[in-house]
Parts: C-alpha cells; structure tokens; sequence
C-alpha cells in the first residue's frame, strides 16, 4: 500500500471508514464479520481507521477498537468529538457540545472505549457555534500536550474557522465530503489546506455509494438508512443524477477498471495530501476500493472527466436542511 502524509501524519494512502459497520446506512452489520474485515483491511496495508462516538453512539468505537487492539502501535486511529451526547446513557441531547471540558470528557471514554492510551487523531465533528474555535484548539492544545491526543483535525469547517483553529493548535487534518458527486470544497477549502500543510480527508468519497453504478432511481433504502431523507437520493434526484455515474462508468470502461476505482482515484490525482477513507461491510467492496491505489487517471482522463463534469449539474441537496446548518460549508 501506498502511502500519504497528513500535515506531519503518515498513513496509508486510503483509509477505511468504519462508521457504516455500526450506524447510518441500515442495521449494523455483524460484529465479527466487521471485526475480520478491519484486521483484514491492515493486512492489505490500511493504516488509518476513521469513527467517532457518536456512531452508535459508543458502538463504533468500540467495535473499532477491539479490532485494532493486537495491532493497536501499527495504526492511526482517527476519532471525534463535538455532539452533545450524554456520555454515561450514550443519549442524543440534540446539537453540538465543544465546550473544553466535555471535550476532554469525551476523550477520556473514547481512549476507554478505543483500548488505547492515545487518540491519534481528534477531529471536532461539527463546528459548535456556541463556543469559539479558540477554545476548542486550546482544549486539544491540553490534550496533545498531556499525550492523550498526538493529533487534531476539524470536520466540515469553514475557511475561517480552519484559519483561526490552526493558528491556535496547528491541524494535522481537515475532513469534510468530497467526490465527483460534491465537489463544494474545491473553492476554498483545499487551497487553504494547501496554503497552511493540512492533510484532507474526504468522507463519503464514492457519493455515499452512488458513484458505484450499483443505486439507481428504483433503490430502496432501509428507514433506518440515512439516504431515505437525503434530498439527493430521492428517487427524481437519482433519475436525474445518473448521467454522473455514465460519466464515470465510460471512464472505467476505458480503463478497465470499475467506476468505484475510477471516482477514488479522481480524487487521489487531485492532490497528494488527500487521503479517501470509503467505507464498506464486505470485504469483496474492500479490495476493489484499495485496487484504486494502482489506477492511475493520466492527464487526459482527467481533462475529458473535467469537461464532462462542467456540463453536469448534480441534483439535490447533500444533506437534509437540519444537518446542512450544522457545517461550516
């Protein structure tokens, strides 16, 4: 495997994404298939393993880090923080919480709920308008300082926000979406991370599985499948939105490869500094997302998928309106 660096963090060049295995995309999946395919994911070279508390709440950490516990010093682990979630009962209270003191709560029984004796990298999962991001850096500043936590990063934050958060405690990563199905940070996000050396790390990089070909107009999401209110996933958005993935798929077809591959290594041949971490419960997903890594898009393939890109407009908000107002974006 390939690897990248992350403002100062090495890791593998696609990292794995765990949080479908326990929440948002349906029913959790089976806890020692998720197990073995975790293990099995390090054994093919990934390095870096994204969850957080709130997935479950507490599951996803958990699961995760059971998995990662025989092997816990030859991975990063990426976590976080930020929701107001009532540590004790796992309950959701609504809204975000970064207030200094739960932060350092919550790193606490994350490193319990991880194994481990450090975070190595703490993300802010959604900007907290009621505290400024000041405080939240200086928080993280304790915590790396303590040892607790070795790196930092915000989730779906503004340019600003990233300016003055770094200027406090310099961030090793920014993670927000971004694939050929959102490409909303292009403008100013990524220019910045270039400007100030953070790594990108970019959640649902195959369009929350759209850009595989394998959901079309006539899928039915699970209700408790977070793409059943996802205005972009309405049945009329796919319709529409599907032109997307013939884009892609004619790119894969010339390259012999399948449009999963094709939209993970669009986004590798952006910059080297960004770092994809899909996720998947199926180990046959798995192996055909890290065959991205030896795709190569020459500058051809990425011209004719740019112009085609330019005539395409995607359909359909990527959010519901309730999570949109909780980014910076």
């Amino acid at each position: 495997m390939k690897t990248r660096t992350l403002g100062g963090l090495k890791v593998s060049a696609l990292g794995l994404g765990c949080m479908s295995m326990s929440s948002a995309y349906g029913p959790p999946a089976n806890k020692a298939d998720s197990i073995a395919l975790i293990r099995f994911a390090h054994e093919r070279g990934v390095t870096l393993f994204d969850t957080a508390e709130a997935y479950g709440p507490f599951a996803n950490e958990e699961l995760v880090g059971e998995a990662l516990a025989p092997i816990r010093d030859q991975v990063v682990i990426a976590t976080k923080f930020g929701f107001d979630i009532d540590l004790t009962t796992g309950a959701r209270r609504g809204g975000t919480n970064s207030r200094p003191e739960h932060i350092k709560q919550v790193a606490e029984a994350s490193l319990k709920r991880l194994k481990t004796d450090r975070i190595d990298l703490f993300y802010q999962h959604r900007v907290d308008p009621k505290v400024p991001i000041e405080d939240v850096a200086g928080a993280l500043k304790d915590l790396i300082a303590t040892g607790k936590v070795k790196h930092w990063g915000l989730s779906e934050a503004g340019v600003q926000t990233i300016r003055r958060a770094n200027a406090v405690q310099p961030l090793t990563a920014v993670q927000s979406e971004y694939s050929l199905f959102y490409r909303g940070v292009e403008a100013e996000v990524l220019p910045v991370c270039e400007e100030l050396g953070i790594g990108f790390v970019p959640f649902s990089p195959l369009g929350a599985g759209f850009l595989t070909g394998k959901i079309d107009q006539n899928t039915k999401f699970d209700p408790t499948d977070f793409r059943s209110a996802v205005p972009r996933f309405s049945p009329e958005a796919r319709k529409a939105n599907m032109g997307l993935v013939d884009i892609v798929k004619a790119v894969a077809e010339h390259k012999g490869a399948t449009p999963a591959q094709v939209a993970l290594a669009w986004l590798l041949a952006q910059k080297p500094w960004i770092v994809p971490i899909p996720g998947t419960t199926k180990r046959n997903r798995l192996e055909e997302n890290l065959g991205a890594t030896n795709l190569a898009l020459t500058a051809r393939d990425l011209q004719e998928l740019a112009e085609a890109l330019a005539k395409f407009d995607v359909q359909g908000e990527r959010l519901p309106e309730a999570a949109l107002k909780m980014t910076g974006l």
